[in-house]
């Protein structure tokens, strides 16, 4: 033991060291248990097609701008630019 610490405060280590290594035990089994299931195929989500829709009955309502002619020109423009087809 050391003397220059107390008890209590010896104690309290060997709690604190306890509880640390019961956690990393834990996280442990935890991860081998993930990594088991992900092997397995059963841990496997079904990812989205697409982006829900963000209107209805609980969100916003729907916008709509009407473009002029010469804003639909240079957004015809911008996507010939971006997409290199022009």
């Amino acid at each position: 033991m050391i003397p220059s610490v107390s008890i209590l405060q010896q104690v309290m280590l060997a709690v604190l060291l306890a509880a640390t290594v019961a956690w990393a035990l834990a996280l442990v089994r935890l991860v081998r248990r993930a990594r088991q299931l992900a092997s397995a195929g059963r841990g496997r989500r079904r990812l989205l097609g697409s982006v829900p829709r963000q209107t209805g009955p609980g969100g916003p309502p729907s916008e709509c701008v009407e473009l002029s002619a010469a804003e639909r020109e240079a957004f015809a423009g911008l996507v010939r630019q971006l997409t290199g087809r022009g």
